[in-house]
């Protein structure tokens, strides 16, 4: 009477703020013991209670029971109850499930609507194999219920059973498809089967073919954009199967997309129309006006009210159509730019997917110049040289930079810089460099993302070895150093610039970590392009000196091992000059050196890494050889010229003397052939030493044209430079000119000192050049270097310019018209072909006949044929499309054909459902045959006790054995009622007649009819057995008595009872 409702709970929950725990325990213990109660409202409203505490996290599965209870109810409102209760608690392991079977059907087979609802509703979220074969027989005549919500509910839900039981579809399938085809079908039905159909649709595409006729009319005629949006995506599965639906769906989808308003139904019908393959590959007139409609729908999606979810879906829908008409998403490019900056990281990520399908060489450097402008702003390392800077200067200054800070964009997050960088690499290094026209450029941009890329997030143990699996995105520097090396390597036009940025990097490094370990991972191979190119640094003992300083704070084995080898191939550069003498001062300087060298090396040599300390333990010991050497060789003097150490000039210099190493495609060495008879265990000859000593005294004959040493070590001829006109050259260039990248933008995204390096050699390469204006502060206009009209102009005005003191000069253009230029007139000018731009030669990988191309050099892939990855790709792809949005594995409908249904019905089958009913049929069959023989044997059985005398109405058996002496007092009473009864008593334990005189009558009437019981048994009425208790107790307490009755009802349960108490 005083229970609290669920208001009552929801309003105590906010009044006892900070101590819910406690009030939701006491109102657990009062939901459990009003959950017990008889009364079913009772019961009803506790059990809301309790699912609204499920709800905020507390378990209720303790009162499955109850919930059944509540469902069973016949009043509606407890019902639905009692059914939310089963869908909050009911899992597929459940215990109670299977007792609320026979409930489920009950309630489907109800008459009203409201009721047959709720199981419909419920079994979604309870259903289980077992339960679906149950309750399929029931749910299948709800397809044609007279309520159409009935219907639309019973088609939802039979596409949920058939996700865990898939022979639900073959049952229900022709009646779903007469409800599809019937036209006058209520529209709220119609779509709830577009909607299973699409679902179905792309897991088996071909068994929904014939029903194209009516999805296209149900495309035209329907009006419901969310049924049009599911038939367009069936309809995109159903194309490639049927390719002349193509033209069929062609003028309703172009007049979707040019009238909707609905921007949803309007991205479906694009996506629709490219995932169909509708645009296609062919030139069809048709196909290019959609693909252009699409484009500008597409771009107006972009630029509308800067909706973040359009831009994306925009974005997704260009990155599909640039692979069939990227010409006309390179019209979009403004569009598509102003994505990257976009504060949505989602949006920049898809952006700059479309941005580096659709890069060339005319739009390269701009795409990168605004990527590396985004990077720059984002990892400003004077952010803080400026906070500190304010807290010095006044207070103004300090207001003003805070200001600026504030303005500045937010720093990116880490993956998406490195996602940034990895692109700018992919992009410039696509097609073994064909977009990239400036190099010098592009080594800057290296130069410059090696110092705003992240720190290598790699850990290195106490030994120098990485710490677990490699990431592709563990060290990003190391990337972009690789890069400047392939350009060094394959490059030579620009391998100066590359060693010369190399070191720069090399020095910037040892100045910034000079107290603590190097952790960029570019140092590898940048130590590489130093050691190997030595000739060509600029200043090779201030690298070798940073290189000294940098290699005890390495902790990576393999960089380690890479910069022991550049220290010493700069050593044998500056040490080993066989040219100069060998005065005092360069023998101290080779020996403080090697001093120096033999200092750094020697900790190196109980290194853990076997390859570290096999170069260590090398070099000390040359070295060490190399100094006593050399101290022991006297200096030059005035009067005797000394040449130095050998083992300074030549022994040492000669390790790293050898062919130039070229670039090698990553299949090169899978094409080589395995030679047959190969034995690697067998000696390569068994006079091996002989050969070798024999060797040294052979002199092999000079080859005069010899082309591979010449290709290898002679350099090429230098071009000539022309001397022709500057007007012919003006003449002869090219009418397009591409863009540049020297715009002020440059100096958004480098650094101050690339780019006055960049203008202090643009102007030493330019200074000779009369037509290159230059700064009044370069170093040209220092040097005194001007042209001839500026000297005309310094000379007749001084250092104020006089207009009218200019002098004229008079232009003879005939001189280059009667040289060809001009020609005559009325003869045909033959207009010459524009001379290309001489273009840098970038060396292709080196690889045997037959290998695979060479691969980018961005990443670590390796050819399309390995298996591993390519497997993991599929399975990964498999994975997720097993999973729906229910979070059940649907890929066993892959295989379930719905026309496979009615041959096998044909054949004699017949569905699970149906053969259930058949097998409860047989059974029931079977329990009456069972019966039938159960009572032919109980008659036969009183066919027998009647020929013995036994009474047909019955006779008293005491449940119990009585004592001896009431045994014999019962005995002497027998035998004054009879001897018949005396013959009955010897085989009955104990007997006693009841009405006497009536059963005698009974019996002599039996016997002069001849067998009553025979008799009646072999006609129509059966024999019963019934139980009856006495009335009245005997004043002696004794234990009830049974009667047993011989009758001609039909009852054989209780025939059996009575057979099973007879002797």
């Amino acid at each position: 009477m005083f229970e609290k409702s669920l208001y009552d709970l929801i309003r105590g929950l906010r009044n006892h703020k900070g101590n819910e725990k406690e009030y939701i325990q006491n109102c657990l213990k009062e939901c459990r013991s009003e959950i017990k109660s008889q009364d079913m409202d009772v019961k009803a409203t506790a059990l809301l209670k309790i699912i609204y505490l499920e709800m905020n996290g507390h378990d209720m599965s303790w009162a499955s029971f109850h919930v059944l209870e509540v469902m069973s109810s016949p009043k509606y409102h407890q019902k639905r109850v009692g059914y939310l209760g089963a869908v909050q608690s009911f899992k597929t392991d459940t215990e109670v499930l299977m007792l609320a079977t026979n409930l489920l059907k009950k309630d489907l087979s109800a008459s009203s609507p409201i009721v047959i609802s709720l199981p419909i509703a419920a079994l979604p979220h309870i259903i289980t194999p077992s339960l679906a074969l149950s309750v399929l027989a029931d749910l299948l005549p709800r397809l044609s219920h007279s309520h159409s919500a009935i219907r639309k509910k019973t088609i939802v839900t039979l596409y949920r059973l058939a996700l865990v039981y898939p022979e639900t579809l073959r049952a229900a399938w022709p009646k779903i498809k007469e409800r599809l085809m019937d036209k006058h079908e209520d529209p709220s039905v119609t779509a709830a089967i577009v909607n299973v159909v699409c679902e179905l649709g792309w897991r088996r595409p071909q068994d929904f073919l014939p029903l194209a006729p009516r999805l296209f009319e149900l495309l035209v005629d329907g009006g419901n954009n969310w049924m049009a949006i599911k038939l367009i995506k069936l309809f995109a599965t159903l194309t490639p199967l049927e390719p002349r639906l193509v033209r069929k769906l062609l003028p309703p989808l172009t007049d979707l997309i040019r009238t909707t308003p609905a921007m949803s139904l309007l991205y479906e019908c694009i996506n629709g129309i490219i995932q169909g393959g509708i645009l296609g590959d062919s030139e069809d007139d048709g196909r290019e006006e959609i693909a252009s409609l699409c484009v500008s729908k597409l771009r107006g999606m972009i630029t509308f009210n800067g909706d973040a979810n359009l831009k994306y879906v925009a974005l997704l829908a260009f990155n599909r159509i640039v692979v069939t008409h990227p010409f006309l998403v390179a019209q979009q490019e403004d569009v598509i730019m102003e994505c990257i900056d976009s504060e949505d990281i989602t949006i920049r990520i898809k952006a700059l997917d479309l941005v580096q399908g659709m890069v060339s060489s005319d739009n390269l450097v701009s795409i990168v110049s605004r990527l590396m402008r985004q990077l720059k702003t984002s990892t400003n390392p004077n952010n803080d040289q400026l906070d500190d800077l304010s807290t010095d200067s006044s207070e103004e200054m300090g207001a003003e930079r805070r200001s600026r800070k504030r303005d500045e964009a937010p720093p990116l997050p880490e993956d998406y810089t490195i996602d940034v960088i990895g692109r700018i690499l992919k992009m410039c290094s696509q097609n073994n460099y064909s977009s990239v026209v400036d190099f010098d450029w592009y080594i800057d941009v290296l130069t410059q993302l090696i110092r705003i890329a992240p720190a290598s997030r790699k850990e290195v143990d106490s030994d120098g070895m990485a710490l677990g699996p490699k990431s592709t995105t563990a060290d990003i520097s190391e990337s972009i150093g690789n890069e400047l090396r392939n350009v060094a390597v394959k490059v030579k036009a620009v391998r100066a610039a590359a060693v010369r940025a190399a070191e720069l990097i090399i020095a910037k490094l040892s100045m910034e970590t000079t107290s603590h370990q190097v952790i960029s991972g570019s140092l590898k191979p940048v130590a590489w392009i130093a050691g190997e190119y030595a000739n060509l640094l600029s200043n090779p003992s201030d690298t070798l000196n940073h290189l000294l300083q940098l290699i005890p704070r390495i902790r990576p084995s393999e960089v380690l091992a890479t910069c022991l080898q550049a220290s010493m191939k700069l050593f044998a550069l500056i040490a080993g000059n066989d040219q100069t003498y060998w005065t005092a001062e360069r023998k101290s300087m080779v020996s403080l050196l090697m001093a120096r060298v033999i200092h750094t090396y020697e900790p190196l040599v109980l290194h853990p890494s076997l390859e570290v300390q096999e170069r260590a333990v090398e070099f000390t010991e040359l070295l060490k050889l190399t100094a006593e050497a050399a101290s022991a060789q006297a200096s030059s003097t005035d009067e005797l010229e000394q040449d130095p150490p050998l083992l300074l000039t030549q022994a040492i210099p000669s390790l790293f003397q050898g062919w130039e190493l070229n670039s090698v495609a990553v299949g090169a060495q899978l094409n080589v052939p395995m030679p047959e008879g190969l034995d690697l265990d067998e000696p390569i000859h068994p006079n091996l030493s002989s050969l070798l000593a024999q060797a040294d005294s052979l002199m092999l004959p000079i080859q005069e044209d010899d082309e591979f040493s010449a290709y290898y070590n002679e350099k090429a001829a230098p071009t000539s430079i022309s001397s022709e006109p500057a007007i012919n050259r003006l003449r002869d260039a090219p009418e397009t000119t591409s863009g540049s990248y020297q715009q002020a933008t440059e100096d958004s995204y480098l650094d101050a000192d690339i780019i006055a390096r960049r203008k202090a050699e643009r102007a030493e390469r330019n200074r000779d050049d009369p037509f290159y204006i230059g700064d009044l502060g370069s170093p040209s206009r220092s040097q005194g270097t001007s042209t001839p009209i500026h000297n005309i102009l310094q000379n007749e005005n001084g250092p104020d310019l006089d207009i009218d003191s200019i002098p004229i000069m008079k232009l003879d253009l005939g001189a280059i018209s009667s040289s060809g230029v001009g020609g005559a007139p009325g003869t045909p000018q033959r207009s010459k072909a524009p001379k290309s731009r001489p273009q840098i030669v970038v060396a292709a990988d080196e690889t045997l006949v037959g290998s695979r191309p060479s691969t980018p050099r961005t990443g670590s892939q390796h050819d399309s044929d390995a298996d591993p990855s390519s497997a993991s790709a599929k399975s990964r792809a498999a994975r997720k499309l097993k999973q729906s949005l229910l979070q059940v594995d649907s890929s066993h409908l892959r295989n379930l054909s719905l026309e496979a249904s009615h041959s096998e019905d044909s054949g004699g089958g017949a569905l699970p459902h149906e053969k259930l009913a058949e097998t409860d049929a047989e059974m029931a069959k079977a329990m009456k045959e069972v019966q039938r023989l159960r009572l032919e044997m109980q008659r036969a059985n009183e066919r027998i006790h009647v020929a013995q005398g036994v009474p047909t109405e019955g006779v008293v058996v005491k449940s119990k054995k009585k004592k001896e002496g009431k045994k014999t007092k019962s005995k002497s009473k027998s035998e004054e009622d009879g001897p018949g009864a005396g013959e009955d008593e010897k085989e009955k334990k104990v007997v006693k007649k009841k009405k006497k005189k009536k059963a005698e009558a009974d019996a002599t009437e039996g016997g002069g009819e001849g067998g009553p019981v025979g008799g009646e048994g072999e006609g129509e009425g059966e024999a019963v057995i019934t139980i009856k208790k006495k009335e009245k107790e005997k004043v002696k307490k004794k234990k009830p008595k049974r009667i047993i009755q011989l009758g001609d009802e039909d009852d054989a349960g209780a025939g059996a009872r009575a057979e099973a108490g007879e002797p």
